[in-house]
């Protein structure tokens, strides 16, 4: 049944036709997505009414305008197995990036940066959503921002997984802390998912922005210098980050720390904001510093990448949890969503 689903899953999304992706790898363009002229803009995905992620386009072309712990358990994931009580690794693992939902500041236009603000009504709706998403796709660990809306979106996301482990934030940031967090049953602990919280996957830091309205900024600085803050790769707003500052901290970490889990199997969701995930997608698909920041990120959309001997490979936003093709996008976790379906059913 897995492999029915698997080749099923690859017959549907081809119909979506080869990608034009003017500026990425040859192979990233032949991953089951397409640009879809949009308005002013293309889309780049599966053929959805929404979408996740997104370029502005000049010429026809899409660029820019101007302490781990185990998890086993009866239905395991694809990194999990065990020979002698030592886990095996696996050569693929699943990455999902996913920016937060809505925050109170989105809603109110304002620039937010580094502050913490939480989610609105609707933004828990759009991560609830997301989890809805990802309900049949492994997670073995969790990267978040130390942003609250972030984490909330994580936390979120998970209740919707049908493994059902519990999310548990890691408290490593004292001694006291670290001790007074230990779980004592082996069978809850392999019951929960392990959530790290980085700072380097904050969002860009907005400088003298921060709290300011975007319109009102605008008007009081100018459009075009507001757009170039705003959008530009290297200048900074005033006393803030560029987005290539960004992206030496958020692509630093993600190599020091998330692909190495990845690479010994371990299937990875981050949840973090608009432009961290952007400099790390700009690192997966190896955009140049103009294609970046063309790039949109939906809030609250997941995106699927496959890491696979030692390479990335972009599968698009998983559409929704009733379509079983969807989530078959390797043999893997076309037979972890079997399991899935003979525990739960």
């Amino acid at each position: 049944m897995a492999t029915s689903i698997y080749h099923q899953a690859f017959g549907i999304l081809h119909t979506a036709g080869p990608a034009n992706c003017s500026g990425l790898h040859q192979e990233q363009a032949n991953i089951l997505l397409r640009f879809i002229p949009r308005g002013n803009g293309y889309t780049a995905g599966r053929l959805r009414t929404e979408s996740c992620i997104s370029f502005k386009r000049s010429s026809g072309l899409p660029q820019a305008s101007t302490s781990q712990m185990s998890v086993l358990d009866p239905v395991s994931s694809p990194s999990e197995g065990s020979n002698n009580g030592i886990a095996k690794k696996s050569n693929e693992a699943a990455l999902i990036l996913i920016r937060h939902g809505e925050s109170l500041w989105n809603e109110k236009n304002l620039f937010t940066g580094c502050v913490d603000v939480p989610l609105t009504n609707k933004g828990v709706e759009e991560a609830i959503e997301a989890g809805k998403r990802i309900s049949n796709i492994p997670v073995d660990m969790i990267f978040t921002s130390v942003l609250i809306r972030a984490q909330m979106t994580a936390m979120l996301a998970m209740t919707q997984h049908r493994q059902k482990k519990v999310p548990i934030i890691l408290h490593n940031e004292s001694d006291q802390a670290n001790s007074w967090s230990q779980i004592y049953s082996e069978d809850t602990q392999k019951q929960s998912i392990p959530v790290i919280t980085a700072w380097q996957l904050n969002e860009r830091m907005y400088g003298e922005l921060q709290g300011l309205n975007k319109q009102e900024t605008a008007d009081r600085f100018g459009k075009e210098k507001v757009h170039e803050w705003r959008r530009s790769y290297d200048i900074p707003p005033p006393n803030g980050e560029s987005l290539e500052m960004c992206a030496e901290r958020a692509v630093a970490y993600f190599k020091e720390h998330i692909e190495p889990q990845l690479a010994a199997g371990k299937n990875v969701m981050i949840a973090a904001h608009g432009n961290s995930l952007r400099s790390i997608i700009m690192y997966l698909d190896a955009l140049t510093s103009q294609e970046v920041i063309g790039l949109e990120l939906a809030t609250g959309v997941p995106l699927l990448y496959i890491f696979k001997e030692g390479k990335f490979m972009r599968r698009g936003c998983p559409a929704a949890p009733t379509e079983a093709g969807v989530y078959a996008y390797t043999k893997k976790l076309a037979r972890y969503r079997e399991k899935l379906d003979e525990k739960f059913q």
